[in-house]
């Protein structure tokens, strides 16, 4: 008996799907398990060429003709080999060519270049004042460099690479699952197809030894807490040759002491007198280009907002500059001279016979609730 699944069963359909519905189950499997999306998973490999082979088999009429009129047997000497992954794509060419813009169908045997270096992450702290100007920064890392004493061969001085002998030196090594032969790169010389029988005592065979490196990093005007500035290249380098990887810097900006921030605006929150508030008065007020006036309008509330069109922060991304929001809370001094003290109370006074409109109202209210229960308490009783 055949230790092979169901063809159908590998494809999710059943044995009545129309050549649309096979394609569609297949374009699914093989995007969910295609090798370059699980580097590493022989578990994922495995399924990515079972689902090849059941749709190499269902897709052609005949084939699927002999396989359900014979199973397994029917097939066994019809199956198209691969050499490679890309191999697949050539023979499905149409079913990857939409998903992958016809990069990898009609590429037979199409090489693959070696791996770029891995990416690195920085951190920087900023005040809330270089965020919103931009400034050029200093960032300090660890980043793999190439080994002075071997010069990046990963051998001791001396001796000399040698062929990998579990790929040959071709770099890549194979799997074959029925008519599908998968190549992937060779785990014990990550695809450079040498070996080292005498390592690098410093670099221990790696080529590569850990080291500090300092780079100067431009930081955009208005950029925003947990925004990052790339930069290319700056990454570890490659261990197969191929391109490096970038840095990411990761920025934070410190809290301020007067303002807040949302988006590109900067919101104050401004304590005046209450004489400043009723009156009226022009403040002297902070922003981070330095002091500007501010008119604040008689008659002004707690928690009212004045706009400061243009004293906000730069848009990162090149738009316009925001608004500095300035929110006026009036204080209440805790302690007064005597002038003050009696001034306030001819105020005091003075409100009470002349009660101001807000005030009426807020009276009027407390009246009709007691009056409302003196009613209820008298229709009780």
């Amino acid at each position: 008996m055949s230790s092979k699944r169901d063809y159908y069963e590998v494809l999710g359909v059943d044995r009545n799907s129309s050549e649309s519905e096979i394609s569609s189950a297949y374009r699914k499997l093989a995007i969910k398990y295609h090798p370059d999306s699980n580097p590493g998973d022989e578990a994922a490999t495995e399924s990515f060429k079972e689902a090849a082979e059941a749709y190499e088999i269902l897709s052609d009429s005949a084939k699927r003709s002999r396989y359900d009129q014979f199973g397994h047997a029917g097939v066994n000497s019809g199956g198209q080999q691969f050499n490679e992954v890309e191999d697949i794509f050539e023979a499905f060419g149409g079913i990857f060519g939409d998903l992958f813009g016809g990069g990898m169908g009609g590429r037979r045997g199409a090489a693959r270049g070696p791996r770029r270096g891995a990416d690195l992450r920085a951190d920087l702290v900023l005040d809330l004042e270089e965020a919103a100007a931009g400034v050029d920064k200093s960032i300090s890392f660890e980043r793999n460099k190439e080994c002075g004493t071997c010069d990046g061969t990963g051998a001791r001085p001396g001796s000399k690479r040698e062929m990998c002998r579990r790929c040959g030196g071709l770099g890549q090594v194979a799997q074959q699952m029925g008519f599908v032969r998968v190549q992937t790169t060779c785990p014990s010389c990550q695809g450079s197809g040498t070996s080292i029988a005498d390592p690098c005592d410093d670099c221990r065979g790696k080529g590569f030894v850990a080291g500090n490196v300092t780079l100067s990093v431009k930081i955009p005007a208005g950029i925003d807490d947990e925004m990052r500035v790339r930069i290319p290249g700056e990454g570890e380098p490659s261990h197969e040759g191929g391109a490096p990887g970038d840095c990411y810097c990761f920025v934070a900006v410190r809290k301020h002491k007067l303002f807040q921030r949302d988006g590109t605006h900067l919101i104050l929150k401004l304590p005046i007198t209450y004489s400043q508030a009723a009156l009226g008065a022009t403040i002297e007020v902070p922003t981070l280009d330095g002091p500007d006036r501010l008119e604040v309008a008689a008659g002004t509330q707690s928690g009212d907002v004045f706009r400061l069109r243009g004293r906000g922060v730069p848009d990162p991304r090149g738009g316009r500059v925001g608004d500095l929001l300035v929110q006026t809370v009036i204080e209440v001094p805790k302690k007064f001279g005597k002038q003050q003290r009696e001034l306030l109370q001819q105020l005091a006074d003075l409100e009470n016979v002349e009660v101001t409109p807000e005030r009426k109202s807020f009276l009027d209210k407390i009246k009709d609730y007691w009056n409302a229960e003196n009613s209820d308490t008298t229709a009780e009783g």
